[in-house]
């Protein structure tokens, strides 16, 4: 595959943030990295699933009342080339992989006691897929819980600040024995080694999903170096991401 001439290896794609985007969600964000782009929504609902009521300790007594926090994800059906059947009757295996996947990283990073009884709601669609949509649902979403802090700590309906870290996730992977940072689609087919690295600002790993692809394997050296090259872009684009939520 031709070496890039946009950006480095080590580079991601260009960030856009917008948040308070839709008039009617408690936070929102319309989020692109490059051509990719997802719309993201988040819902306060005055419930919480039965588990987390019936939570208990390691003693067997009932634990304080807490919160709860979802997400789901949805690839909208001109998003890529050709389209996209829509998910009506049965979430696919791979939305259920990414819904479960967007739930982890939020949940590592929110302080769900401030949010008791309530569960909240990510909702991540997919506007435009150039590579990456799973890592871009977990910027947006975080851009989007944001946008709800920032809203309800203003209104004196939060009692603190619920983002206990900033948390993002890039793609990384391994072209003609080179390590790539934020992989678009056209990179993302042809990669011999494709990851997903989740973690928060202060670089500590939420998530690594990723191994092997199209017959190939990676060494460990290898696997260290796709792990820090992640870590770093995720700050990079943390950054970028930090300047745009003022």
């Amino acid at each position: 595959m031709p070496p890039r001439t946009d950006r480095t290896n080590t580079e991601p794609r260009l960030l856009s943030v917008q948040r308070g985007v839709n008039r009617y969600a408690e936070g929102s964000s319309l989020v692109k990295l490059g051509h990719t782009e997802i719309l993201c929504t988040v819902t306060l609902e005055n419930t919480v699933p039965k588990h987390v009521l019936e939570r208990r300790g390691a003693d067997g007594k009932k634990l304080p009342p807490t919160g709860w926090l979802m997400a789901e994800y949805a690839l909208l059906p001109r998003a890529t080339f050709d389209r996209t059947q829509r998910e009506r009757l049965r979430v696919g295996g791979r939305t259920q992989e990414i819904q479960r996947l967007l739930g982890r990283a939020f949940r590592a990073v929110i302080d769900l006691d401030l949010f008791k009884h309530k569960t909240l709601v990510i909702d991540c669609d997919v506007l435009q897929a150039d590579g990456g949509t799973r890592v871009t649902s977990v910027l947006a979403g975080y851009a989007a819980l944001y946008d709800l802090c920032d809203k309800m700590t203003r209104a004196g309906t939060l009692d603190d600040w619920a983002i206990r870290q900033p948390v993002g996730a890039v793609s990384v992977g391994l072209i003609d024995g080179e390590v790539r940072l934020d992989l678009d689609y056209a990179e993302d087919s042809r990669a011999g080694a494709d990851f997903n690295l989740i973690s928060s600002a202060d670089g500590r790993i939420i998530e690594v999903q990723g191994g092997g692809e199209n017959g190939e394997s990676l060494s460990h050296d290898q696997f260290l170096e796709i792990v820090q090259v992640g870590v770093d872009g995720v700050k990079l684009l943390l950054e970028q991401m930090k300047a745009q939520l003022k």
